[in-house]
């Protein structure tokens, strides 16, 4: 039998010290001592196996690992021996280690490897792709193109507008004032100063489509920020129209300048919020203070390098030298910028239902049982298309009078109730049109879910409508029952497939709601 011998070997392992005096770090060898003997033709003795088992085991215990995580994906290992001491040891490759079991239940992050590390923390959040949505980083690689694109369009509009405040002649300070609404003086300090509250007035102008949009409007932006936030850009492009046409008519300068700021503050007002609920569903760790700063990285560099290119077409002769040069390439920076915009907010999959994607929803899981998942709904939601023009059409809110048809038959009341006795919510057709139209009122105590048990009782009508039956409330019976025995499952198969079932963007108008106790006092009293 060959006799034992110990191996000393040093591996590359690193070990980091930090030094007191120069406040660095420095690598430093150790190295790794092995046991190990030569294969044994005979077996050995059972107890002296059991024996050195056991010290094995003693020895073993006597060691304890500590593991410390980088956000780089590296990982240090403290080996604490109390024969040996402390020994320390760096990993690079995470994949390769022999420890995973030991610390399995810390989530790994990692980093995009075709970015440099700095670069990647420069750009992305903290504990990228763990601490955002999955659908980040798209968005943003769609959205840098976008910002260039308006940023080259902002430089062309601005080119514009300096033009349209000199003279055909030439630049005098005279013609400049004329330009800006003040009218040909003498250019004195007291004309100057007019011409400065000229133009603070038309930033004011601006200020006050900010002030009526979030009064007015702030109720929206939660329900479908994708479709608000493509409609600021459409609106955005129409104010710039109105300062690119002061180049062809300089004397119309502020009223034309006061149109667009006026324009573009509308659309800044549809922009800021919805930004801000796109923000908030790619905080998925809510870390939206981050997110939100790391968009900003994201959109001053392309804020910088538009500039760039607006310059250099500014710059390059013959190209936007003359109006219709200048609109030409404007228009195509443009419509470039709408479509990158367009495409970006495709990208994104919200897990919450509003009312679009509830119809795709309802509309499934009637015609064929099934219920698509996020992705899959998203990517079907249309952005552009307005409510108004949906099929089936549902009014919400609508007065008790209209949905009678304005015959205020008792009867009829008395059937409309008696269907919607345990609802939150009245439900009547309107069957003289050519489309199914439906008519929804809320009761008081009305949730989002009322409204979605009225969107699955409407397509449900929708697809099995009798065209030919004139009775109507056999129908809406019927179709009340068919929602009450299937709407649990539709609930069971939105969980199933990853959709938020606590908390529905499904508002219930404010404008109209109806109380039924005095009717229900009524009934009892009669009986």
């Amino acid at each position: 039998m060959g006799m034992p011998f110990a191996l000393r070997l040093s591996f590359p392992a690193f070990a980091f010290e930090s030094s007191t005096t120069s406040g660095r770090w420095r690598a430093r060898r150790f190295p790794f001592r092995f046991l190990s003997s030569p294969l044994q033709s005979n077996p050995q003795d059972p107890a002296e196996e059991e024996e050195n088992f056991g010290k094995e085991s003693v020895r073993r215990r006597k060691q304890s690992i500590l593991v410390e995580r980088y956000s780089n994906g590296a990982i240090k290992r403290y080996i604490l021996d109390d024969e040996v001491g402390v020994r320390i040891s760096l990993t690079e490759d995470v994949a390769n280690n022999n420890f995973g079991a030991l610390d399995s239940s810390v989530p790994e992050t990692k980093r995009p490897s075709v970015l440099p590390q700095f670069v990647a923390d420069f750009v992305l959040p903290a504990g990228f792709p763990g601490s955002v949505s999955e659908d980040y980083l798209e968005y943003m690689l769609l959205q840098f193109p976008t910002n260039v694109t308006g940023w080259i369009c902002h430089a062309l509009v601005t080119s514009s507008l300096l033009k349209a405040c000199e003279s055909n002649s030439g630049t005098t300070s005279n013609e400049i004032l004329q330009g800006v609404g003040v009218g040909y003086s003498t250019g004195t300090a007291a004309a100057a100063t007019a011409a400065a509250i000229r133009w603070v007035s038309k930033d004011g102008i601006g200020a006050l489509g900010r002030l009526f949009i979030g009064g007015r409007f702030g109720n929206l932006f939660d329900d479908d920020p994708k479709q608000w936030r493509m409609y600021a850009d459409f609106i955005g492009s129409a104010g710039s129209i109105f300062d690119l046409t002061t180049q062809l008519y300089p004397a119309y300068f502020l009223p034309l300048a006061s149109l667009g700021n006026l324009t573009k503050a509308v659309a800044r007002g549809l922009k800021d919020p919805s930004s801000r609920v796109i923000q908030n569903h790619f905080a998925a760790s809510g870390n939206l203070g981050e997110v939100a700063a790391k968009e900003e990285v994201w959109e001053v560099g392309a804020q910088l390098l538009g500039l760039a290119v607006g310059i250099l077409i500014l710059d390059t002769p013959g190209l936007v030298k003359t109006f219709p040069a200048l609109t030409l390439t404007w228009t195509s920076m443009r419509l470039l910028h709408l479509w990158f915009r367009y495409q970006s907010l495709l990208v994104l999959r919200f897990d919450t239902i509003n009312l679009k994607r509830a119809r795709l929803l309802v509309k499934s899981h009637i015609e064929r049982s099934h219920v698509p998942g996020c992705a899959d709904c998203n990517k079907e939601e249309n952005i552009l298309l307005w409510e108004t023009f949906t099929k089936p059409r549902i009014t919400f809110g609508v007065p008790l009078e209209e949905m009678i048809s304005g015959k205020k038959s008792i009867s009829e009341v008395k059937a409309l109730m008696r269907v919607y006795e345990k609802e939150q919510y009245l439900l009547m057709v309107n069957w003289q049109t050519k489309d199914l139209e439906v008519f929804v009122s809320f009761k008081v105590g009305a949730t989002s879910m009322s409204v979605l048990r009225s969107v699955w009782q409407t397509y449900w009508l929708h697809v099995n409508w009798e065209q030919h039956s004139l009775d109507v409330f056999y129908q809406l019976a019927k179709s009340h029952k068919e929602m009450e025995t299937n709407f649990d499952n539709f609930l069971e198969q939105l969980g199933q497939a990853g959709w938020d079932t606590n908390q529905f963007n499904l508002k219930v108008p404010g404008g109209i709601l109806i109380d039924e106790s005095g009717f229900i006092q009524s009934s009892q009293g009669q009986v």
